[in-house]
């Protein structure tokens, strides 16, 4: 017995239907190897700025990173900052704004546009996305690539609190639209609103443990920290920093005159118009009682001197009004002291050890010499 097997063809509709089915997964198996590797490189994202221990790190890693993994055309920040204390606070220990242009600093909910008017309610914002405008978002993206054609704003939220925005922009016209679902961009912000509350937190209180109380300047643990660093940049950068060692003259006495409280007051205007002549990048802590210390940058030591002059003239040509109405004088004497130019071959700690006590060597001999004056160490 004998069999005839024949091969068959599918009809030509079947055929091309299981064509369109193979593309179709195809292109979804694609679209989920696509969207599989969006969520690695942003669970890398989240715990790349997870880890990150000070503000620069994290807003640098947010910067540098979110708009290559998001394919994004701008990213910027806008943190809620009423009174400026975050950027003081950040000023102090060293950031350097200029670094960061896409940061953004505002003094009230208003200006982030959540609040009443806005598409969303103050009290449960909701990101705010659409086609960009340049009126309402220019600022929000300085100097972009390219031209943009879609925002969307996304509220940074602490315990239901607004603390800021994260506002990314697209050239695409279709990417951020009033349709799009929010769920992704949501979380992301999330992850970035707890991260800048932690660093944030973080750095207030590195700030709290490197400032004195009373005056308000730093205090000797943080020239203790900067003095090398300074040094360090002194040396590869070819400039020279110089160094005042300030003790206020019988300072004793301005207690024992106007009791302590007053006294808390003389060293808190003393901290003042000693600010009063210094320029941002220099340092200026109290080392303890009635001694301050003061570090120029970029500084020979005859301009130190002349500065050092007017911080002593400054201090002893006006009285100091006091709460309890009554006036008093005080002076100060200045040691001065500059690094030498052949340090090069000691070491970082050994060179900051010399520089305070030559300061506070010139300290020493203008307090023998009657007080009330600057002596430099030469």
């Amino acid at each position: 017995m004998t069999y005839d097997v024949t091969a068959t063809t599918p009809p030509a509709g079947l055929a091309e239907e299981n064509q369109k089915l193979r593309e179709r997964m195809a292109a979804l198996l694609q679209q989920a190897e696509q969207n599989h590797a969006i969520m690695c490189r942003h669970q890398a994202f989240d715990l790349e700025i997870v880890g990150a221990a000070t503000f620069p790190e994290l807003i640098g890693t947010i910067f540098r990173t979110l708009p290559a993994i998001s394919e994004l055309d701008g990213v910027t920040l806008s943190l809620l900052d009423e009174g400026g204390d975050i950027l003081h606070v950040m000023e102090k220990l060293g950031v350097d704004f200029a670094d960061f242009p896409q940061l953004i600093f505002v003094d009230g909910e208003a200006a982030l546009g959540f609040g009443p008017g806005g598409a969303a309610q103050a009290a449960s914002p909701k990101p705010l996305l659409g086609p960009y405008a340049g009126g309402a978002h220019g600022a929000l993206f300085p100097a972009p690539p390219q031209p943009l054609r879609s925002v969307a704003l996304v509220p940074l939220l602490r315990n239901r609190r607004l603390i800021g925005s994260l506002n990314l922009a697209s050239a695409d016209a279709a990417r951020f639209t009033a349709s799009l679902g929010t769920d992704f961009i949501e979380h992301m912000a999330s992850i970035i609103a707890i991260c800048l509350e932690n660093v944030i937190s973080n750095e207030m209180l590195k700030y709290i443990g490197l400032t004195d109380s009373l005056t308000g300047v730093y205090n000797r643990r943080y020239l203790d920290r900067r003095l090398p660093e300074e040094i360090a940049r002194a040396r590869r950068q070819r400039y020279c920093i110089s160094l005042m060692y300030i003790d206020i003259d019988h300072f004793k006495r301005v207690n024992d005159s106007v009791g302590h409280q007053g006294g808390d007051e003389v060293l808190r205007e003393v901290a003042e118009r000693i600010k009063h002549e210094l320029r941002r990048s220099d340092a200026l802590a109290r080392f303890g009682g009635e001694e301050f210390v003061v570090l120029l940058i970029d500084a020979e030591l005859d301009s130190a001197v002349a500065v050092a002059e007017r911080i002593r003239a400054s201090i002893a040509n006006a009285q100091f009004a006091l709460a309890a109405g009554v006036e008093v004088g005080a002076s100060v004497s200045i040691g001065v002291a500059s690094l030498a130019g052949d340090d090069h071959d000691i070491s970082i700690e050994a060179v900051a050890q010399q520089l305070v006590a030559h300061a506070d060597s010139a300290l020493y001999q203008a307090k023998q010499r009657g007080r009330n004056q600057v002596v430099s160490f030469r």
